[in-house]
């Protein structure tokens, strides 16, 4: 019963710290508005096969074992710091062009797919506050007896949490009502989500070559 009030907690701080503003939630409201229902679903898709990595990774104590390869450490987060600072630049070329630009062709929309579902795991991979939210679950839960044979139920849960938040925000977003809005405010939109990036990015290379 202990350990399931516990579950309880972490599913709670999970689902808080997943729904909160960040890079990845951003970009999903900002695709789902822009490009609409399929294109953010596929995004959100990379999203949540990053965050269940992170998820995989923790509980293998892979993460703790990173720690000790600094050269290694270091290369992960920087090349992700740069990754955000590349959309940043994207964003911010985007919020400078007076008219929206279509960047995908309808005859290539399977092929767009696939580089949003990959760029939603980039992102992810290369997003700080998942890394660091993992460890931080992981820890609390292995501190508790019995937890390892609970850990299935665990990233289960927390999967779950992940397709309803991030596919929630497309499905949210990606209304009539939602693009609409979107086409009236895309430029600052997109300034937006470049500074967003920018700080998640510069943050990214600038911290400590540690997750743990």
């Amino acid at each position: 019963m202990a350990f399931s009030n516990e579950l309880v907690l972490i599913f709670t701080t999970y689902f808080v710290a997943t729904a909160s503003p960040g890079p990845s939630n951003m970009a999903i409201m900002g695709m789902a508005m822009k490009k609409g229902r399929g294109a953010a679903l596929a995004l959100a898709s990379g999203v949540v096969s990053g965050s269940m990595l992170w998820a995989l990774l923790a509980a293998c104590g892979v993460l703790t074992v990173l720690n000790t390869f600094a050269q290694l450490l270091i290369v992960l987060k920087i090349g992700g710091g740069f990754y955000l600072l590349w959309l940043a630049f994207k964003a911010g070329k985007s919020a400078l062009r007076r008219s929206e630009r279509s960047d995908f062709k309808t005859r290539d929309e399977r092929v767009a797919y696939g580089r949003l579902f990959g760029q939603g795991i980039l992102m992810h991979i290369g997003n700080p506050k998942a890394i660091l939210t993992w460890v931080a679950m992981m820890s609390f839960a292995l501190k508790s007896n019995g937890a390892a044979p609970t850990l299935p139920l665990l990233i289960g849960g927390c999967a779950a949490i992940c397709v309803v938040v991030f596919g929630g925000y497309a499905l949210l977003f990606s209304t009539a009502v939602m693009s609409a809005f979107y086409r009236r405010i895309r430029r600052g939109l997109d300034a937006l989500l470049a500074c967003c990036f920018t700080l998640a990015g510069l943050k990214l290379i600038f911290s400590p070559a540690r997750f743990v």
